[in-house]
């Protein structure tokens, strides 16, 4: 697609400098610059302000609240001026971390002014800037690493970061670690004029998207594809094209978007997989896109979901 990296995600303005990851005197002197700054995550979630959140707040690296001790990654250069990136600690009025589908008002830290605000990164995605959401994925996506893999996966021993936090090494059987990204298929599919949608019954009502699913070893993006639309609605697939793709930090996956062309109609779908599947005309997605169907709601803006199925219908998937 000509237009396939304007995907929410998939920018970024970062200069990684991976070759001064491993030059601790580097870095350090890089933390010490008097532009460095750094990106504080709450569980997750990035610290924004602006008018309805709309911008990244990168706090010197001596603010108060990185008192206690946490790792910190050097993500790179952004214009010159290096940037990081740190977990902070939970503090007593913060509330529970059940975000996934919430659009509420982020959270506020007693010792930050009250127009910054830690928020939940998919509630912002179609509101920040590309850069500063492909920043903010960066961020995010490295330091879920770190916390799910604090051992090692050789031996059980406990591992250590390395290279300025983009590498873990075991010091008990000398094993290397390194970032890791899930693949995942996300297919529209199409039947003439109509468009397969499913929904998961974790979703809020009316939600609906395209199929979508983990790649598995061994296999190629167009028998993903086949398999997973297969598998979840009984729907054979013949012709499959790569179209675009979006980091998608949820917690590690890269969603490789393509297009499928339906070799059958009738849906058998599994209810361990969907709620629900169904074919929408092109009118009929119209309508849902808009707003304007009770039944189906729109893919979140800025999903690649939603991203693929406004080319479609809009016939620029070229």
């Amino acid at each position: 697609m000509r237009d396939a990296e304007s995907v929410t995600f998939a920018g970024g303005s970062l200069d990684r400098a991976s070759q001064l990851r491993s030059d601790a005197a580097a870095v350090a002197a890089l933390a010490a610059h008097p532009r460095a700054g750094v990106l504080a995550l709450s569980r997750g979630r990035p610290l924004v302000t602006g008018e309805a959140e709309t911008g990244l707040v990168w706090l010197p690296a001596g603010h108060p609240l990185f008192a206690e001790p946490a790792p910190v990654i050097f993500l790179g250069l952004e214009d010159g001026a290096p940037r990081f990136a740190r977990e902070i600690p939970d503090w007593p009025t913060l509330e529970g971390d059940d975000y996934a589908f919430s659009d509420r008002e982020g959270e506020i830290h007693p010792d930050l002014p009250g127009e910054f605000r830690f928020h939940e990164l998919r509630s912002l995605m179609s509101r920040l800037g590309t850069a500063d959401a492909g920043n903010a994925v960066a961020a995010k996506g490295i330091l879920a690493w770190h916390q799910s893999h604090g051992f090692c996966a050789r031996c059980g021993q406990p591992s250590e970061i390395a290279d300025s936090g983009w590498k873990r090494i075991c010091p008990s059987c000398g094993a290397q670690h390194f970032p890791r990204t899930d693949p995942v298929v996300i297919m529209l599919i199409t039947h003439g004029n109509s468009l397969l949608l499913g929904r998961s019954s974790a979703w809020p009502p009316g939600m609906y998207s395209l199929l979508a699913g983990f790649m598995e070893p061994g296999e190629s993006i167009e028998a993903a594809v086949r398999r997973e639309t297969w598998e979840e609605t009984g729907i054979h697939v013949g012709q499959v094209d790569y179209l675009a793709s979006q980091p998608w930090p949820f917690p590690a996956s890269l969603m490789l978007g393509c297009h499928g062309e339906a070799l059958s109609a009738e849906i058998r779908r599994d209810p361990n997989e969907l709620e629900d599947a169904r074919w929408l005309t092109r009118e009929e997605a119209m309508m849902a896109a808009a707003g304007h169907n009770p039944d189906v709601r729109p893919a979140r803006r800025g999903s690649i979901a939603r991203f693929l199925i406004e080319r479609w219908l809009s016939d620029t998937l070229d």
